[in-house]
């Protein structure tokens, strides 16, 4: 855990686009990356993921069919959806167009107390 919590402030937010071909996509991006200064493999972060997901609270599921663990998340009690997925040693949050801040803060506290490991966290975004 770190003595600091990091400002999980949304820059900008996706734009959602639904083609006349059909399908949805999104326009712009933020993602929050969280990353421990351990090392823990990809296999130890999707089962830390899980665990926190699978805490009261979350409605979660993993239904793609990627290279990389993606879980699209509902934050029960703040009401708010993200996607989460583990690649490259790191938790990235992918902010969608209605998630909020406090959700993400939730679950980085929460994964950040079951490990003790020193986390960071950057953020990257691109304007829609």
């Amino acid at each position: 855990m770190t003595d600091q919590e990091p400002s999980f402030a949304i820059p900008h937010r996706p734009e959602r686009r639904y083609p006349r071909d059909g399908g949805v996509r999104y326009e712009g991006e933020t993602i929050f990356r969280i990353s421990p200064d351990a090392d823990l493999d990809e296999a130890a972060l999707v089962d830390l993921v899980e665990s926190v997901l699978a805490e009261d609270g979350y409605t979660f599921g993993d239904w793609f069919d990627l290279p990389a663990p993606v879980y699209l998340v509902h934050d029960d009690e703040r009401d708010t959806t993200f996607t989460v997925v583990v690649r490259y040693e790191t938790v990235e949050l992918h902010v969608l167009p209605e998630t909020n801040s406090a959700g993400l803060l939730a679950f980085y506290r929460r994964l950040t107390d079951r490990s003790d490991a020193t986390w960071s966290v950057t953020c990257e975004s691109t304007p829609s």
